[in-house]
């Protein structure tokens, strides 16, 4: 029965396999996919640890050996407990010296290590003069990392990289340590340089908004939404498809031409999303009452945290181990 999500496993080892040859060592970000199948696959492609989100993934990927928590967590004593249990080596993201201050109130792990967060052009979480984080730091700090979320627009992956050079290289100067620098994001992973590992997580599915950016083509598209036209309205120019906002999230950056794609039809789009509603506008024949259509979510991350499962093209599922696991 659909709306059912629908994964092409031998896509996604060719995306892996393709990121693995970028040249820079990736630590790949798993809150994409949240699937430990496909994160085994990456760590067998050369990728030196995995990202997580959140303490609830790191629990569900321990087996990694070496996780890094790329957000600015606010230490509570339980949520230091659950790192300490773990058996990999984690390290944290910080943006403050209050934060850093913080964990030290509570007791930091013996497994936990700090990493600042810097702001380089995505103006969300990110420090604008980390030497106070890391004199705060001291000797648990490892590295530095920033995520260009910038290069999420149409011509600026290039410059996004740019930005992130120059910012991890000056804040490393400023303090004056030989300190490990990440970067990299999916839209910008191939421009980054002067980092010593990349984070991109989307590139395993990849997604609508990558083909709007043009950093894939339909063909790397690993994960769509499967979908049942429900309602036709030939004098509007639009089906309707049991496919809504519940299983494709509801994503859509102001320059992005619709709210998803559909596979093998180039020029239709996703106009508006209900609960359990897709919109979708044909510019020519419209497609039958009963016909089933592959969806191109937007953004895939969020849609692995609407399924418990994938299927998969050539037959059985994966468990989505993750999903839930917001704290």
């Amino acid at each position: 029965m659909t709306p059912f999500v629908l994964v092409d496993a031998a896509r996604v080892r060719e995306n892996v396999t393709r990121m693995a040859s970028v040249g820079t060592p990736a630590r790949p970000h798993v809150k994409t996919h949240k699937i430990p199948k496909i994160a085994r696959m990456q760590l067998d492609a050369g990728a030196v640890g995995l990202t997580v989100a959140t303490v609830g993934e790191a629990e569900v990927f321990d087996f990694a050996g070496d996780l890094f928590i790329a957000y600015p967590l606010w230490p509570i004593p339980e949520l230091a407990q659950r790192l300490g249990a773990l058996s990999s080596r984690v390290r944290v993201g910080v943006d403050s010296r209050e934060a850093v201050h913080a964990w030290q109130r509570v007791g930091l792990p013996d497994n936990v290590e700090f990493m600042i967060e810097l702001d380089s052009g995505h103006h969300r979480s990110g420090s604008i003069d980390p030497v106070p984080v890391a004199e705060a730091a001291g000797d648990r700090l490892r590295g530095l990392f920033t995520f260009p979320g910038h290069s999420y627009a149409p011509g600026a992956q290039v410059s996004a990289a740019a930005d992130e050079a120059r910012v991890l290289a000056a804040a490393r100067d400023a303090i004056g340590r030989d300190l490990l620098l990440s970067g990299g994001s999916t839209p910008s992973a191939r421009e980054s340089t002067g980092v010593d590992e990349i984070r991109p997580g989307v590139y395993v599915f990849n997604d609508a908004q990558q083909l709007e950016l043009g950093t894939c083509s339909e063909e790397d598209i690993a994960l769509v939404v499967r979908a049942t036209v429900v309602s036709r309205r030939d004098d509007l120019g639009h089906v309707i498809l049991d496919s809504g906002s519940k299983i494709l999230g509801s994503d859509r950056p102001a320059w992005a031409t619709g709210f998803a794609r559909i596979r093998g039809h180039a020029d239709a789009r996703v106009t508006a999303l209900s609960e359990h509603h897709a919109t979708v506008t044909f510019p020519g024949q419209l497609p039958e009452l009963g016909e089933q259509l592959d969806v191109i979510p937007n953004h895939v991350c969020p849609v692995l945290n609407l399924v418990d499962e994938v299927q998969l093209v050539d037959g059985g599922t994966w468990r989505v181990a993750a999903r839930g696991r917001n704290s």
